[in-house]
């Protein structure tokens, strides 16, 4: 017997990477899972990976799939999304806000327009589909929303700095921040209705194709890095787990995953270094 046998999961960003892991895994414990992206077929992107190729992967091994095409950054996108899984499977269980965005360019020479695109992914996309979401987990007193953050939500802190700073840092930084206040702030709103809100970050560096395409990952920080499936076992536990026991983390995959014994040993974020401020409340 799967963990989501008989649930409806959304995840967004599930062409590539993490949020394809997050598919996969959760239609192989019984979801019904729509996947949403931009990317529908392979080759219409330069990275590798496709929705084509996240639901056949999942037909292949006898889970149930489709695949949604859209684009976040705009409500009307979010809206149709929602409204096409519903037409596919009812009524939603599990929502995953996984698609993100980034630009790796200093802010005094960030261009405007990718600036607000970059929030509308990244913090605007979040808040449509939560509230789109709640229209299925409010009647039922049930549900689940996980929120995909990062290290970059853990400034830099106070000055002087000596070490060189990742260009692009500071805007999808202050978006993950703002995801994880946005988190505990609902996760306490829909606490009483029986929902469950929490949001969690790797531990390490996660090699998806987007990371190895911009050299996140060299020879000398490889060993710093997880599996892509740590992630979304840690994304699957917060979604499956007693609400009293995750409602409002904001946490770490192998920090999370250790504290619920589906580990026996942890390295990176939650061990040998502290998280974010929301990480500890």
């Amino acid at each position: 017997m799967g963990k989501l046998d008989g649930k409806v999961a959304l995840v967004t960003g599930a062409s590539r990477g993490i949020g394809k892991e997050i598919a996969e895994l959760f239609a192989s414990e019984g979801a019904s899972v729509a996947c949403t992206a931009r990317t529908v077929e392979e080759g219409s992107h330069p990275l590798e990976g496709s929705l084509r190729t996240t639901v056949d992967a999942i037909e292949r091994a006898g889970g149930n799939a489709v695949a949604i095409a859209a684009d976040v950054s705009e409500y009307e996108n979010c809206r149709r999304a929602i409204e096409e899984t519903r037409a596919v499977y009812g009524p939603i269980d599990v929502l995953v806000n996984n698609a993100a965005l980034t630009y790796f360019v200093p802010i005094a020479n960030f261009p405007r327009n990718k600036w607000l695109r970059s929030v509308d992914v990244n913090f605007h996309a979040p808040f449509y589909l939560s509230q789109l979401v709640l229209e299925d987990m409010l009647p039922r007193k049930s549900g689940a929303i996980v929120n995909i953050s990062s290290g970059a939500a853990i400034g830099p802190g106070r000055g002087p700095y000596d070490a060189p700073v990742m260009r692009g840092s500071t805007l999808y930084g202050a978006e993950k921040a703002a995801l994880e206040r946005f988190t505990q702030g609902l996760a306490a709103e829909v606490y009483g209705d029986g929902i469950s809100v929490t949001c969690v970050s790797p531990s390490q560096i996660v090699p998806t194709p987007g990371v190895v395409h911009h050299r996140l990952i060299t020879e000398q920080n490889k060993d710093q890095a997880e599996p892509p499936e740590m992630m979304a076992r840690a994304t699957l536990l917060l979604a499956t787990e007693p609400l009293d026991k995750v409602a409002g983390r904001v946490t770490y995959s192998q920090q999370i995953l250790h504290e619920f014994g589906w580990i026996e040993q942890g390295k990176g974020l939650g061990f040998e270094r502290s998280g974010s401020g929301y990480s500890k409340i």
